[in-house]
């Protein structure tokens, strides 16, 4: 199979699998009428992915999953078993215990589709990686908000079809890239792994650098992707303008995908170190502007949200760049891992302290305050613009 083909096959791949990270989260008013003993919200159900996100990484990074074994079968076995944990809500009978192992067992195999996602264009693209992961986190942002693009339409679509459909096309994806895909890893089948090694790594100070830059993004995007639809609603109350919330979440989340792709192209001159440093000082500035937007127009207001839209998640394939580049070469695929573990470990303090400031505060205080880790993302990321800009 051609480059060309293999990247095409690889972005549907990773979009079909993302489908499943906020299925839950585009269906969620019609989870708490359906679950007889509902006791959750959206702050519960987008941690519960992310806590099994981060003990999947954990686990996947520690025993060199996708070090030691072929990286293809890898990402086809995450996608079959994350699909069916995903549909586990509608297989087995629905009560809060179920969901939110559902959505923690979907957050583990998620691990062996994002992660060895990346490791996969790594190996086919190494020349070219900055533009290539441009595509491939464009396919996860995509993916990721694909749910509320099915949940817009006016067709009284059950919420099980949501959930089948999203688990249906993880496991299509799964296929594609099992047996359209040549295998290109060389499996480490040794008793032992590196975990010493991978302590190691944030003694680089590129890779620190880029890394803890990383993080400062982790800290507002998966808060913001999982309150897009309360920001959307609280404006329209406050308006009383007429909003199509869950087209216009999928609209807001999934414009990433033309920042992701944008800055992929432009890293090609610019270098990944720039395009993600200004992406995220774009990013950081919406967070402080939030009060003042949310007394704007209804049109100001949207193209706004856009904006933050695609810069939020447009540094995101700049930073992996940047991990790939920076870490050792024998552990690469297991040093992303452990800061993609560590950056999601970020997201759940992240939304439950936005949880607590929207409780006690209000929604104008809870997004300012967000902007702590772009500011921080900056700040350590600087030096490695200025060491290496074309980085």
């Amino acid at each position: 199979m051609r480059p060309s083909s293999v990247l095409w096959v690889l972005v549907f791949a990773v979009f079909s699998g993302s489908s499943l990270w906020l299925s839950s989260n585009a269906i969620l008013d019609q989870l708490i009428i359906a679950t007889p003993d509902a006791s959750f919200d959206v702050s519960n159900i987008t941690s519960a992915v992310q806590f099994g996100f981060i003990i999947g990484t954990l686990t996947f990074s520690l025993l060199n999953i996708s070090d030691r074994f072929p990286a293809g079968h890898v990402f086809f076995i995450s996608s079959l078993l994350g699909g069916l944990s995903n549909a586990l809500i509608v297989l087995a009978p629905l009560d809060t215990h179920t969901l939110i192992l559902s959505r923690s067992l979907t957050g583990f195999f998620l691990a062996g589709i994002y992660p060895v996602g990346i490791k996969i264009a790594a190996l086919w693209f190494k020349d070219d990686l900055g533009r290539t992961l441009g595509y491939i986190v464009a396919a996860l942002v995509v993916g990721t908000a694909f749910p509320h693009f099915i949940s817009s339409f006016e067709l009284s679509l059950s919420w099980q079809t949501v959930i089948i459909s999203a688990s249906t096309l993880a496991i299509i994806g799964g296929l594609l890239v099992r047996f359209a895909i040549a295998e290109k890893s060389i499996a480490k089948r040794t008793p032992h792994h590196e975990g010493k090694a991978l302590l190691n790594i944030f003694k680089s100070n590129d890779f620190r650098a880029s890394s803890l830059g990383y993080f400062g993004h982790m800290w507002e995007l998966y808060t913001f992707w999982a309150f897009v639809p309360m920001i959307l609603s609280v404006y329209a109350g406050q308006t009383a303008a007429h909003i199509n919330i869950p087209l216009w979440s999928f609209l807001i989340i999934a414009s990433g995908g033309l920042g992701c792709s944008v800055g992929g192209m432009l890293s090609l001159k610019l270098g990944s170190a720039r395009v993600a440093f200004y992406q995220l000082s774009i990013s950081c500035a919406c967070c402080l502007l939030f009060p003042l937007m949310l007394a704007s127009s209804m049109q100001i207001f949207l193209c706004y949200l856009i904006l933050w839209g695609v810069t939020i998640a447009g540094d995101s394939p700049q930073f992996s760049t940047l991990n790939a580049k920076t870490a050792p070469a024998e552990i690469v695929g297991s040093a992303i891992t452990l800061v993609i573990c560590l950056g999601f470990t970020l997201t759940i303090f992240s939304l439950q302290i936005f949880e607590f400031l929207i409780s006690n505060f209000n929604l104008q205080t809870a997004v300012s305050l967000m902007a702590i880790g772009p500011l921080y993302g900056l700040w350590s990321l600087h030096p490695l613009k200025v060491k290496n800009p074309r980085t």
